[in-house]
């Protein structure tokens, strides 16, 4: 005869999505709160907000923007890096001092 599985197991794995360890409230979308219909590439000091110290562009869990918001982000840094309002690398983020990882054309042939 088949053993039958006990229907804790299931109940627990569905708890296990709902969010674990840390998992709080979702941040509000702040260009929904300060009702901002489109964002806008000229406004540099809000962009600088939304990129890393690198000058990469945040992920929406860390922005806590929305799905349409993160969009109009993502394409108006874009068009200020290509404006020159906003730079591509931020300065002095250290590309050159962090060791290269993987098969480079750099390395040494024996």
């Amino acid at each position: 005869m088949a053993k039958q599985r006990a229907t804790k197991s299931t109940s627990r794995r569905r708890d296990n999505r709902k969010g674990g360890p840390g998992a709080g409230r979702r941040k509000s979308c702040y260009f929904c709160k300060e009702k901002i219909e489109r964002v806008d590439y000229r406004d540099t000091a809000t962009l600088d907000r939304f990129t890393s110290d690198r000058g990469k562009i945040r992920p929406r869990g860390m922005t806590g923007l929305c799905r349409r918001h993160q969009t109009q982000l993502a394409e108006a840094i874009k068009r200020a890096r290509e404006l020159a309002l906003i730079p591509y690398i931020a300065e002095g983020s250290g590309s050159d001092d962090r060791p290269r990882r993987g098969r480079g054309r750099d390395r040494d042939r024996d």
